[in-house]
């Protein structure tokens, strides 16, 4: 187990932890992009968060909102956003008995109505960190690059459960940036990711998983990435901000609607995925059988210890790369934790296809 749990941090993690950026397109070179945002009663953030999108610093770009079955003040508030923003545009979606729950369909009618051939894409709740994030995502979109995986970090507040989510946020990132690096992609986050329209038509959109109410992150970047047509985007200038869940109930069940999906992913990448926290969790639980036996108790220490602090080392340097450094103090409790927590909250929950998002 400690040879399984060591090899694969350095095998996989190691990759993140010694990654540098690649060379990026000049502001000359830079595209013009759709930016694309599914919203459904999100009124409040559409009023706060949306001028900050629309004032990017960027040569060209349209954004474009698909108002999803709303029945608050979005359209009023996106009529007289439109009149100051003539690069805004938004599409009214209203309910049918026939549609199904999820994004699926809003993404791909704004899609189908952007101008433009690459597209990012985000929240109505989410906030960019600058007025650099369109620049640095659309920079990734470099000859052969169809697909670029960006960050979107939980804001910082007070309280336990909102340091749980920040560091459930950025391990997730870590993997997905870690796996595409081991060219194993397995998913992006749609609060941040941009792809092209070519890209999208080329695996028929989301068809093959329409029938889900999630996946439109997950699922199509491990149909869509294929060879090296992808990046990654750790630049903290293109993070893109949301808060996170005030209750435990919410989040589980945020978490639950994502773990849908898991019986889509091919068999490789289910193993890639299990593999650090189940050897991380026999790692610990022999360690202590073995330290009761006298015969193996300093051998046993010291392999203990040793890969401890190398794992500390470079999945601290991992996490100092997406700038959430306040976990490393602490890591390896924070490690064992949540490889505990997981479990518990995926095998305890029911993972039916959820109605509403």
């Amino acid at each position: 187990m400690a040879l399984i749990n060591f090899a694969y941090t350095l095998v996989v993690f190691g990759k993140l932890s010694f990654y540098k950026e690649r060379p990026t397109l000049d502001d000359i070179s830079l595209p013009p992009v759709s930016v694309i945002i599914v919203a459904r009663n999100e009124a409040d953030n559409l009023y706060e968060k949306l001028p900050f999108i629309l004032s990017q610093d960027y040569p060209k770009f349209e954004v474009i909102v698909v108002n999803h079955h709303t029945v608050d003040e979005s359209s009023h508030i996106l009529d007289a956003l439109c009149r100051q923003y003539t690069h805004l545009r938004y599409i009214e979606l209203e309910k049918n008995q026939h549609s199904r729950y999820g994004k699926k369909l809003p993404l791909t009618l704004g899609i189908k109505g952007a101008k433009y051939e690459h597209m990012v894409f985000t929240d109505a709740d989410c906030k960019p960190t600058t007025d650099q994030w369109l620049k640095s995502m659309s920079s990734r979109f470099i000859p052969g690059k169809e697909l670029v995986l960006g960050y979107a970090p939980i804001s910082k507040e007070r309280g336990f459960l909102n340091r749980v989510i920040r560091f459930d946020t950025a391990w997730i990132a870590l993997s997905y940036f870690a796996m595409a690096l081991s060219r194993l992609p397995y998913m992006g986050v749609g609060r941040n990711i941009a792809y092209s329209k070519k890209l999208f038509y080329s695996v028929n959109g989301f068809k093959s998983h329409y029938s889900l109410s999630s996946g439109d992150d997950d699922l199509f970047v491990q149909e869509s990435a294929r060879g090296s047509n992808y990046s990654i985007n750790i630049d903290s200038s293109s993070y893109c901000y949301s808060k996170g869940s005030y209750s435990w109930l919410n989040w589980i069940g945020q978490k639950t609607r994502h773990y849908t999906t898991s019986s889509r992913y091919k068999v490789i990448k289910k193993l890639m995925l299990g593999i650090y926290p189940f050897s991380l969790l026999m790692l610990t639980v022999s360690f202590v059988i073995l330290m009761f036996d006298t015969d193996f108790r300093w051998l046993v220490l010291s392999v203990y210890l040793f890969i401890t602090f190398v794992k500390w080392w470079i999945l601290g340097r991992c996490f100092g790369k997406i700038k959430e450094s306040s976990f490393v103090r602490f890591l390896p409790l924070w490690d064992l934790f949540y490889a505990l927590l997981i479990p518990v909250i995926f095998y305890s929950s029911e993972k039916k296809e959820a109605n509403k998002w």
